[in-house]
């Protein structure tokens, strides 16, 4: 046998929203696969060896556990101790092999053969298998259809009574897409039965009123849940909990009827064992609020690594530990099993944190401020287990949400976030605050993968991805509120009107400052009553002329001896004035904003239209509101197609990286491994997708410089290419133009005597280019992030300012078309103060060229092409540099799992 091949371990989310281990088989398991065999029906035994097979002999059990982890690889799923699936494959030919399945039948139908399917595709593909051959008898219905359905390319026979099916193995669009379906599914189902338990116990119940257990069922019951409710406590000798009335048990296992939901709230050293009781009684998920595992230190992260484990064995997902708890408002729930102190009325509003604190401050705000409530609620503390990312697969598909929250302290998979961000955000708005910025490390207790990237290039995809980005908690609930009960502007022109001129004034230039297009604002002036505001925004409102309109409202004034700084507004004005704003937008198509001033009961009055205190705030709502929607309208329409580069020649390219990488790779002392090709290797291989460096030839003496000017051609450039002068123009290291040999040499004598000698400048000669605006292209995988491509205007102003923009990979016409239209100095590139334009079609295409050779072959982990001339002709790249390293083991497009903790 081989080495153990531990990556193929994997945790899975099941069809229903259970979890399951995967893992390869090994000799240990022969008593595991001897009972799994016996509770499989004969049926199923039938339908897998073709013929009655009562029992596995010896020589079986032999056969399916030992195998070479290359000709012949056997998995299994397994829940708690107990094998519930297996498949295995065995190489038939180069390049081909046979697999088969055989799944238990109280757990057919819950998607464990489809995924142990795209999990041994994986291992297979891993082993140079690029095809699998299946036969199956035309009965056996379910695992035809599990081939079938997968989406990959195949092929269908029918020869002496059995269904010959071949499949490539190779990753299609439909393969990804069903993968992606089915994990969508699987995950939002995991937290459906999180959200809507029919039953749950709190564990840790104390017996006397107060402490975290007690407060939690008390805010259950009062929430008004909806199914059975049990306390638990070891020391309970007690059968009810009174005055509560609920049933009380010492352990979950002792309570009569299923348990789905189970609330921990016991100390951290008592958890495992609640988890373990938890398990043999068949919950469904855990609220573990229980604080002291990572947010201790290192022995707490070792316990909440064993926590993970120990109920992903049982089948069950979690939410923290250390976690603030969750909430669900639909009217056939009604659960608040959760610290807050009440559950907030029913909601279009789905709202995730990874801070308790946090999180009761916005629901608090909601209610203050008597708009949109949340449909439903999670904190999740640590992070342990359930993700924002599982709650979006929630929300993407839940028709009683119709906007996202989110507050993130760390992110866990970036790319999965924005992959997930941007398919919800088609549907409906996602908005995020991040926390823990400027950090070097995730929070305390945040288990998540190292990341090179700094917060702005996340923040630059996430808004790539549709997601409304905010900079605080406020941003955050007045964004909420304006797209959760306003539709969305149609452009960005903004009517201002109200009874305050300075309070207007400083909201149109509020909106000047957020990009949007105000209109001179109108001043109803402070004697206008409920009946004037009514009707200007009824006339704003038919206006084809704005997309928007803000209200500014102060305590009116109609005694004109008082002045405006004094007047109050009573509860009965209030009211009048909040009916008048509600009865002119009935109807509306466009959103409206309230800015007020001394009006403190105006936002609850007024429903659904948000109202906040000051005009910037509302100024960047509605500047995020018009953001999104236009990136909305852009999704929706069809965009260009990506272009066929015929000139691209993806197997050659594989192959030079086949070879580099076996004949040169390095490795260093810690296993990493990298191999830095040289610049003839880095020219070879882009040549290979159509990305032409422009040649340049070593220049160590005059002689040596002449001779390559004249195989090139005059006019010339004579640079340093050493490490400490590259991209330093200040230092003199480079001389342009050079018409003739003798300006050649009187260059060439000029550098090596102000930098230093010639073998320390490492000088070359190049041929000239057409001048134009140098820029950077840079490709790079980051460990968290994925491939990202970036783009600059290169030189030091751009370098200080960070003007860099960046995109996921693999970019679409749109996203290069993008990416160099939104770094600060892209005027640069459109015909800055009088200079003609460059080519930026060619630009775009250069970009889409490096965007599908790091899309193609993951071993490419960092280009960069530096500088990249792009002129009014085309773009010239002076010179590039390529990084390869071995391919990971899986890919974005590998098997589905559960992140490993």
């Amino acid at each position: 046998m081989g080495e153990y091949p531990a990556h193929w371990e994997a945790d899975v989310v099941l069809r229903d929203g259970g979890t399951a281990q995967i893992r390869p088989i090994t000799p240990e398991d022969a008593d595991r696969l001897v009972a799994f065999f016996a509770r499989v029906s004969d049926e199923s035994k039938y339908y897998r060896f073709f013929a009655p097979y009562p029992k596995l002999s010896a020589r079986d059990v032999r056969l399916f556990t030992h195998h070479d982890w290359v000709d012949r690889v056997g998995l299994c799923a397994t829940v708690g101790d107990e094998f519930i699936a297996t498949v295995r494959y065995d190489r038939i030919a180069p390049g081909e092999a046979e697999v088969a399945f055989l799944v238990q039948d109280e757990h057919q139908g819950r998607g464990v053969a489809s995924t142990l399917l795209e999990h041994i595709a994986a291992c297979a593909r891993e082993r140079d298998i690029r095809r699998f051959v299946a036969e199956v008898l035309p009965n056996n219905t379910k695992m035809i259809k599990v081939f079938t359905d997968a989406g990959y390319t195949q092929k269908r026979t029918f020869e002496d009574g059995v269904v010959r099916l071949q499949f490539d193995l190779e990753p299609t669009e439909k393969s990804v897409a069903v993968m992606r379906a089915r994990e969508q599914r699987a995950e939002a189902r995991s937290v459906q039965r999180l959200l809507s338990p029919r039953s749950v116990a709190v564990v840790g119940t104390g017996r006397r009123p107060g402490g975290v257990g007690r407060t939690v069922l008390r805010h259950i019951l009062d929430g008004g849940f909806t199914g059975r409710v049990y306390a638990v406590n070891s020391a309970f000798t007690e059968e009810r909990l009174e005055p509560e009335g609920v049933a009380a048990h010492r352990a979950v296992t002792d309570i009569d009827g299923p348990v789905d939901l189970a609330v921990v709230a016991v100390p951290a050293p008592a958890v495992p064992a609640v988890v373990a009781d938890c398990g043999a009684k068949g919950v469904q998920g855990l609220v573990v609020l229980s604080a002291g595992f990572a947010d201790a230190g290192p022995e707490g992260q070792e316990l909440q690594r064993d926590l993970v484990r120990q109920a992903r064995t049982h089948g069950m997902r979690i939410i923290g530990p250390n976690a603030f708890g969750l909430l669900n408002t639909a009217a056939g729930t009604r659960l608040n099993a959760s610290l807050a102190p009440y559950l907030p009325g029913p909601g279009r509003l789905g709202l995730f944190t990874q801070s308790g604190a946090i999180g009761i401050s916005v629901l608090t705000e909601l209610h203050r401020r008597g708009g949109a409530t949340v449909s439903s609620f999670v904190s999740t503390g640590n992070r342990a287990d359930v993700s924002g990312n599982d709650f979006l697969q929630y929300w993407h598909e839940d028709e009683g949400t119709d906007v996202v929250l989110m507050y993130l302290e760390s992110l866990g998979n970036p790319r999965k976030f924005t992959r997930l961000a941007r398919r919800t955000a088609e549907r409906k708005p996602v908005v995020v605050v991040k926390g823990a910025r400027h950090t070097e490390s995730a929070p305390a207790g945040h288990h998540v993968p190292p990341s090179g990237i700094p917060y702005e290039t996340v923040s630059a995809l996430m808004r790539q991805a549709g997601v409304i980005r905010v900079d605080t908690v406020t941003e955050l609930i007045d964004a909420g509120l304006l797209l959760g009960g306003q539709p969305l502007p149609a452009g960005p022109r903004v009517a201002i009107l109200g009874n305050s001129e300075s309070l207007g004034l400083l909201t149109y230039d509020a909106c000047l400052t957020q990009g949007l297009r105000p209109l001179k604002p109108r001043d109803l002036t402070t004697a206008a009553g409920p009946d004037d505001f009514r009707a200007a925004l009824a006339a704003a409102l038919a206006d084809d002329a704005c997309d928007a309109v803000v209200v500014t409202a102060i305590p009116s004034v109609r005694d004109p001896d008082v002045p405006a700084a004094a007047a109050v507004a009573s509860p009965a004005d209030t009211r009048a004035l909040a009916d008048a704003l509600r009865a002119a937008t009935e109807d509306a198509v466009k959103p409206v904003m309230v800015v007020h001033l001394a009006m403190d009961d105006l936002p609850a009055a007024l429903g659904a239209i948000p109202a906040v205190d000051m005009g910037h705030r509302a100024a960047r709502a509605l500047a995020e509101a018009v953001r999104y929607a236009a990136w909305r309208r852009e999704a929706a329409a069809p965009g260009r197609a990506m272009p066929e580069f015929a000139d691209v020649d993806e197997e050659a390219a594989g192959a030079d990286i086949g070879t580099l990488l076996a004949e040169k790779l390095p490795a260093d002392a810690s296993g990493r491994a990298a191999l830095v090709l040289s610049a003839e290797e880095t020219a070879r291989l882009l040549a290979r997708y159509g990305i032409r460096v422009w040649p340049a030839a070593p220049a160590p003496t005059a002689d040596e410089a002449a001779h390559a000017a004249a195989a090139l051609g005059y006019p010339v450039a004579l640079k340093t290419t050493a490490a400490h002068l590259r991209h330093r123009p200040d230092l003199g290291g480079v001389r342009l133009d050079l018409a003739d040999e003798e300006d050649l040499r009187r260059a060439h004598a000029e550098l090596t005597s102000s930098l230093g000698k010639s073998e320390e400048l490492r000088l070359v000669v190049q041929r000239m280019v057409p001048r134009g605006v140098d820029t950077i292209v840079r490709a790079a995988v980051d460990p968290g992030a994925g491939a990202v491509l970036s783009f600059g205007v290169a030189g030091a102003p751009a370098e200080l300012l960070g003007d860099v923009a960046h995109r996921l990979l693999p970019a679409t016409p749109r996203d290069t078309a993008e990416l160099i239209r939104s770094i600060r100095a892209a005027p640069l590139l459109f015909g800055w103060r009088g200079a003609a334009p460059v080519d930026t079609d060619a630009l775009e295409e250069l970009l889409l060229r490096v965007s599908r050779l790091v899309d193609d072959h993951p071993e490419v982990v960092s280009v960069e092409l530096s500088p990249a001339v792009v002129s009014p002709t085309g773009v010239a790249i002076l010179s590039a540099s390529a990084t390869l390293a071995p391919p990971p083991p899986r890919t974005d497009l590998g098997p589905r799992t559960l992140p490993a903790y």
